[in-house]
């Protein structure tokens, strides 16, 4: 009886820390809480009687002129900028790596309780008691595993956010400056709840970013191409391009506006 109950939170202990274990890296900080916009590939011409294709976005509307504020989406430059693509994934790629590590791990666990459930009522008490240690030991490991994944991919977070803003602000301020604007404001941020769609200058502000970082461009995957008639070998990505993080937008020419 006190080796059935013994086993029986030796297992639900190590549940739990699997369970902990996969929470913490599913729930990791990204980048961007959603993914980059991927541009649809080319589809056949749609048969007679098939529905027809939504029309384009309409084209951005005009800067209103004389207007002295304008808003941005910090998220939308996040999910669409060449550097924040690339913070994305940096980010993603050390969630999965810990996800693959946190997996062989709770395997050797999950091994280790499947001997002791299956065999444990015929072991010798030594035996027994070192595979109980075993077991422990493991779902102490774990959890510790767990502690410093979390950790380690909260400092890349930190440090693509801090480099981000780095690297955002002066885009911002020279686009305020070029069109003499007093304020811009981050529209999640400022609790906007109708503006002028001529005032979103999000567009605007991703391609100076990303004409600013010509060489994280560069460095940055290739988009996926159409595939050939022969199938062709996957090549390996890309070297992964400087970190970037999204911050809260500045007024012009002052200090960046922190959350």
């Amino acid at each position: 009886m006190c080796f059935l109950r013994e086993k029986g939170l030796s297992r639900m202990r190590g549940i739990a820390v699997i369970a902990a274990l996969g929470l913490v890296l599913s729930a990791a900080p990204t980048f961007a809480q959603a993914g980059a916009p991927q541009a649809p590939a080319p589809r056949p011409a749609a048969p007679v009687g098939a529905p027809t294709p939504a029309a384009p976005p309409p084209a951005p509307a005009p800067f209103p002129e004389g207007a002295k504020y304008a808003f941005i989406n910090i998220q939308r430059i996040a999910n669409e900028s060449v550097e924040g693509k690339a913070a994305t994934g940096r980010v993603n790629a050390l969630v999965t790596k810990k996800q693959a590590e946190g997996a062989d791990r709770t395997k050797q666990l999950q091994a280790a309780q499947q001997k002791l459930e299956a065999g444990g009522a015929v072991m010798s008490d030594a035996a027994r008691a070192q595979l109980q240690k075993d077991i422990d030991r493991l779902t102490t490991d774990i959890q510790r595993f767990n502690e410093d994944a979390q950790q380690e991919v909260q400092l890349l977070q930190n440090d693509l956010m801090g480099d981000f803003q780095n690297k955002l602000s002066p885009v911002i301020q020279a686009v305020a400056l070029e069109k003499k604007l007093h304020m811009i404001f981050s529209a999640a941020d400022a609790g906007l709840v109708w503006g002028d769609p001529g005032l979103d200058i999000t567009t605007e502000v991703i391609k100076k970013f990303d004409a600013a970082n010509p060489g994280t461009a560069s460095a940055a995957p290739a988009a996926p191409r159409p595939a050939a008639p022969a199938a062709a070998a996957p090549r390996p990505a890309g070297p992964t391009a400087p970190p970037a993080a999204p911050r809260q937008a500045a007024p012009a020419g002052g200090t960046p506006v922190r959350p």
